[in-house]
């Protein structure tokens, strides 16, 4: 386990480090609301080489950015009641795939994860600094 406190303008390091220590393309995001997951994620997608607006998917399900030889698929499963509605949208086909999996929300779909995975918690300090844990 790796433990990182910052500030928002660490967060490019942060990003960076993250991309450096994981050995996989799934990143499940725990942490509550307002806690900064989709920050983060914008983050280490722009740093993947996203050149487009990043937006949270909290509707759509799922978001699909093009990068490099690759693509990354930004999850936010915070509105699903069932792991029906994530069947529904065809996740097994996003999570089977050799790409980017970013996924808030995870508990929501915990039967459903990829057992290759990268937990990331994310806790916000009263001073304002989040702390963050990478379970590899």
């Amino acid at each position: 386990m790796m433990e990182f406190n910052f500030n928002l303008q660490d967060l490019p390091f942060v990003a960076k480090e993250i991309l450096l220590k994981v050995s996989n393309k799934t990143l499940l995001f725990y942490g509550t609301m307002g806690v900064g997951k989709t920050t983060l994620i914008k983050e280490i997608s722009k740093q993947l080489g996203v050149t487009d607006v990043i937006n949270s998917p909290t509707f759509s399900l799922v978001n699909e950015y093009e990068i490099a030889k690759d693509k990354i698929y930004h999850f936010d499963f915070y509105r699903i009641k069932t792991e029906e509605e994530a069947l529904d949208i065809g996740i097994e086909d996003y999570f089977f795939s050799e790409h980017w999996k970013l996924i808030e929300w995870p508990e929501k779909i915990s039967n459903l994860l990829p057992p290759n995975s990268t937990k990331i918690e994310m806790d916000k300090n009263k001073n304002g600094t989040r702390t963050l844990n990478i379970i590899l």
